[in-house]
């Protein structure tokens, strides 16, 4: 079996229900036949992150942004825990990390940080021990021990900095579309998806208006020639967008986001 390291990412829509988490651990199982070492990167349930930002505005309508943010990091606490009791339930071990457990070491901006480093030490055991490691997208820890939030589309900028400081040969977004469309496809029956981007033209793309990736996540795997594939989660196919190359420099130092 291969020894490459797979980083997967599910989104809100992945998981919008309980039944979902049982076909998500089902995807996960089948790229084991592939990769020996699966990092997994998980977003809150579907509405979840609404919900408690509505709660916490009924509370105070200006909440403080640290008590914020430790509020709205239980969304993804719930998935990764769920997810990892759908995979034992499958008989695969797994074992779940907040974003702070998982190292990913931010700036000390509350509510929008940015990710300098990441330090997997507890990730990397795990993967070593073929469990997989199921990490909370969308949060972090500032150099002072902070929790902090990414901001919007912050999980798929996790899973990115996840895959560049595990070497991962790639990261894999499990998403409600095909992939990159012409168009949005939910919206036009006659939109075209592409098969192979370039960073730069997926990140033109995204710019322009199409939210299936976050910009910055496009941004951090172009610095770091991390090759990324949006695919469907409705179906097994390999097909969907590649974006970048296959290939990765070896032995260079990762690059992480601006401090700001």
């Amino acid at each position: 079996m291969s020894q490459r390291t797979l980083v997967m990412k599910f989104g809100g829509a992945s998981v919008a229900t309980p039944e979902h988490f049982s076909r998500i651990a089902d995807l996960i199982i089948s790229r084991m036949q592939e990769y020996s070492r699966i990092a997994v990167v998980v977003s809150a349930m579907a509405n979840t992150t609404d919900q408690l930002i509505a709660l916490a505005k009924q509370v105070n309508p200006d909440p403080p942004r640290r008590e914020y943010d430790m509020l709205v990091t239980v969304g993804e606490r719930i998935s990764i825990a769920l997810l990892a009791m759908a995979l034992a339930g499958k008989g695969k071990e797994a074992v779940s990390f907040t974003g702070s457990q998982s190292g990913i070491i931010t700036s000390g901006h509350h509510t929008e940080a940015r990710i300098v480093d990441v330090r997997p030490h507890r990730i990397l055991p795990v993967l070593d021990s073929s469990k997989i490691a199921i990490v909370a997208g969308f949060q972090g820890v500032s150099r002072g021990g902070e929790i902090t939030t990414l901001g919007r589309g912050g999980s798929d900028t996790t899973a990115v900095a996840l895959g560049v400081a595990l070497d991962s040969t790639r990261v894999e977004f499990f998403k409600d579309v095909p992939g990159i469309c012409s168009e949005d496809p939910k919206k036009s029956a006659s939109a075209n998806l592409f098969d192979q981007l370039s960073h730069q033209q997926a990140l033109d793309i995204v710019n322009q208006g199409a939210k299936v990736l976050h910009a910055r996540c496009i941004q951090l795997a172009m610095k770091n020639q991390l090759m990324l594939h949006v695919r469907s989660f409705q179906t097994n196919e390999s097909t969907g967008t590649m974006i970048g190359q296959e290939v990765r420099p070896v032995g260079e130092k990762p690059l992480y986001e601006d401090e700001q």
